[in-house]
């Protein structure tokens, strides 16, 4: 049996995004995504409801600062407490997870999204999407990409203006372009 072009999406095929079922996806979180940007603010209630609506995962206490942008909505997976500041961005053609207590600065994009290297094969219109982790109890400094593929550890934070490319373990501090490892935190409060 063939995969449809949404399980390829998941397991970081080449894809096509024409396929109906992305675009019907793509437009469902359109509309969402203009619901969102109309609420009222002071309506934390309405804001949750239409942000379990629209992602495939929500915890408790989520905040996001309107605009928002993201493709799909149904493939991002937050934890408890995760704050996004204005003006983020996700592109969540593969799975992107967030975990409890991460905060995003403004302007911070995540991409899942990638495109084949090679430009014959770009050119034909295939697409690739990788999962992006990030961590519980991570801060990513305002206008900081995140790559696809990559995954952040826990308790770790990410310097304002970095570009994710590769990796980064858990409790550091790792910033730049691209993004490296500066210096190792200790934090005893949070060690299990």
């Amino acid at each position: 049996m063939s995969k449809t072009e949404r399980e390829k999406m998941l397991a970081g095929e080449l894809y096509s995004a024409f396929d109906p079922e992305l675009q019907a996806l793509s437009l469902r979180s359109r509309r969402l995504s203009r619901q969102f940007h109309a609420i009222e603010p002071g309506q934390p209630a309405q804001s949750r409801a239409l942000l379990g609506e629209w992602f495939g995962q929500i915890g408790e206490n989520v905040w996001i600062e309107p605009p928002f942008f993201c493709d799909y909505g149904a493939h991002i997976r937050l934890g408890n407490n995760v704050f996004f500041n204005a003006n983020c961005v996700i592109l969540d053609c593969n799975y992107i997870t967030i975990g409890d207590n991460t905060m995003c600065g403004p302007a911070v994009q995540i991409y899942a999204a990638s495109h084949p290297l090679i430009a014959s094969e770009r050119i034909k219109g295939p697409e690739l999407g990788f999962p992006v982790t990030i961590g519980k109890n991570v801060w990513i400094g305002g206008g900081s990409i995140i790559c696809p593929g990559v995954t952040i550890g826990d308790n770790s934070t990410i310097g304002a203006g970095s570009v994710v490319t590769k990796d980064i373990p858990a409790n550091v501090f790792a910033a730049g372009n691209p993004c490296r490892v500066i210096r190792e935190l200790a934090d005893p409060s949070l060690s299990e």
